[in-house]
């Protein structure tokens, strides 16, 4: 089913990039990664917010 939900994004759209992020959880201390499929004009905006 994955397979086919990459297939449908990769289809709507010329390009996406795929981006993964590490954000340290306040309450515990622990990292965390947080992915978002976005268009390459958007990551590094994505990637500079906190």
């Amino acid at each position: 089913m994955a397979k086919k939900t990459v297939a449908t994004l990769q289809s709507s759209s010329k390009r996406l990039t795929k981006a993964i992020k590490m954000v340290k959880s306040p309450k515990t201390g622990a990292y965390t990664f947080v992915e978002a499929v976005m268009t390459p004009e958007m990551v590094n905006d994505w990637l500079s917010e906190k």
